[in-house]
C-alpha cells in the first residue's frame, strides 16, 4: 500500500502540473501527506480540467463527510476494480482522477523497514479514484479519493512484498485524456495500466520514521531495464 506521500514545489512537480494543462496556484504542497489529510486531486470538469481538494480516504460517512475509519479505503486494490461488490468499482467507470506527488513511503511490514520512493528526474502521477459527498441538509460538498496499488513486484521484495502503488505515464497524452474523462466508460483501456512494474527509473532511500522521512541509508536507482530482467511472466 502507499500509506504516505509529499508534494514538494520543485521543477519536476511544476513541468507534471504543465503536461496536465492545469494551473499550479490551487496545488496544496506538503512535506508529509498521510492518509485521511486533505490533497489535491486533478480531475474532469464541465469547464476542464482543475485541481480539486479531496479527503485522502474514499469511504466518508455520509453524515459527518469526515473519513470513515471503520475501512482503510485511503487505497483501492486493482484486484477489486472489477468487483461489484466493491467500493471502487463505479469510481474506477466513473471518477478517475491522477494525484500529483513528489515521493511516498513504503514500508516493508516489520514497523522497523522503511523507504523513500521517487521516480528520478520526473514528479508521480498517481492513478487515483475520487467520489464525491453531500450533505443534504448542510448542502456541504466534499470529495473523497484513493490511490489504486497493483500487485507485488519481485524487485519490491525488500520494500513492499504485498503491492505498489499505480504511477501513471503522464506524458502519454491520449491515455491522460481518457483517464480523466467521465464519459469513457471502456475500462479494458487501462488494463496493461495494472500490470506490476517499474516503467520509469525509481530512486529507493532506507529512512526511519515515515512522518519524518529521514534518510537512513545511501539511495539507489531501480532502472525500468532491471525489473523487467527480473519480472516474471
Amino acid at each position: 500500500m502507499c500509506g504516505r506521500f509529499n508534494v514538494i514545489d520543485s521543477p519536476q512537480v511544476r513541468l507534471l502540473v504543465d503536461v496536465l494543462g492545469i494551473e499550479l496556484g490551487a496545488l496544496r504542497f506538503s512535506a508529509d501527506v498521510a492518509p485521511g489529510a486533505q490533497i489535491s486531486i486533478v480531475r474532469q470538469t464541465a469547464s476542464g480540467r482543475a485541481l480539486v481538494d479531496a479527503l485522502w480516504w474514499l469511504m466518508l460517512d455520509p453524515a459527518t463527510l469526515k473519513p470513515n475509519y471503520q475501512y482503510a479505503s485511503f487505497n483501492s486494490r486493482s484486484d477489486k476494480l472489477d468487483s461489484k461488490q466493491a467500493l471502487a468499482f463505479k469510481p474506477y467507470r466513473e471518477s478517475r482522477c491522477i494525484i500529483p506527488a513528489s515521493a511516498f513511503v513504503e514500508g516493508l511490514g516489520d514497523r522497523k523497514t522503511y523507504h523513500k520512493i521517487e521516480l528520478v528526474d520526473q514528479a508521480i502521477a498517481f492513478g487515483g479514484l475520487c467520489k464525491h459527498y453531500l450533505n443534504e441538509r448542510t448542502g456541504e460538498s466534499v470529495f473523497s479519493a484513493s490511490i489504486i496499488t497493483l500487485g507485488p513486484l519481485t524487485q519490491w521484495e525488500s520494500i513492499h512484498p504485498k503491492s505498489m502503488p499505480l504511477m501513471l505515464p503522464a506524458q502519454d497524452k491520449a491515455l491522460i485524456d481518457d483517464w480523466l474523462d467521465p464519459e469513457f466508460r471502456d475500462v479494458s483501456r487501462f488494463q496493461s495500466l495494472l500490470i506490476p512494474r517499474v516503467s520509469a527509473p525509481q530512486r529507493i532511500t532506507p529512512i526511519g520514521r515515515p512522518s519524518k522521512w529521514d534518510p537512513k541509508g545511501d539511495p539507489w536507482i531501480l532502472s525500468a531495464s532491471d525489473a523487467d530482467l527480473g519480472q516474471s511472466d
